[in-house]
Parts: structure tokens; sequence; C-alpha cells
């Protein structure tokens, strides 16, 4: 009985972790990807804010500095109020 307590608790922590590792690890793989993406943008800090904000939301950056956003439908496909793409 101690035993198989002691797998489901265990298995309970490896789960926990592996889902607070994911979560944070969000922010420094958009920080990463949108530093990239953002690198040769003549306005940096804006593109790194809406960057920041898709990626948080899609879970992926388009490659390059400029297009490639077939790569990231999601990211893609968002669009501002004005109907414009949302995502740099």
């Amino acid at each position: 009985m101690k035993v198989l307590f002691a797998a489901m608790l265990l298995l309970a922590l490896l789960l926990s972790s592996s889902l607070i590792h994911t979560t944070m690890a969000g922010s420094s793989y958009c920080d990463e990807k949108c530093g990239m993406r953002c690198s040769k943008a003549g306005v940096k800090e804006r593109c790194l804010k809406y960057c920041g904000i898709c990626c948080e939301e899609c879970k992926c950056v388009p490659s390059g500095t400029f297009g490639n956003k077939h790569e990231c439908p999601c990211y893609r496909d968002k669009k501002n109020s004005k109907g414009k793409p949302k995502c740099p």
C-alpha cells in the first residue's frame, strides 16, 4: 500500500513539475523568438510587445525577421481592431 502511494505521489510531482516548466518556458521561449523576430524592426519596442502577445496566445513565432508566417497559422491570422495583421 505504501509503495502504491509513493508511486502515485511521484507521478503527481512529475506531472506538476512538467506543467510548471511548460508555463515558465513559454515566456523565455517567446522572449528569445521575439528578440530574433524583431531584431531588425524600426520600432523595436512595439514589435516586441505585439510579438510577445501573439507568441503567448499562439505558442509559436515564425522564423526569420520578416515573412514566413505560413509556419504559424495562428500568428498569421491574428488581426487588430482595424482588420490588419496584429503580429509582426
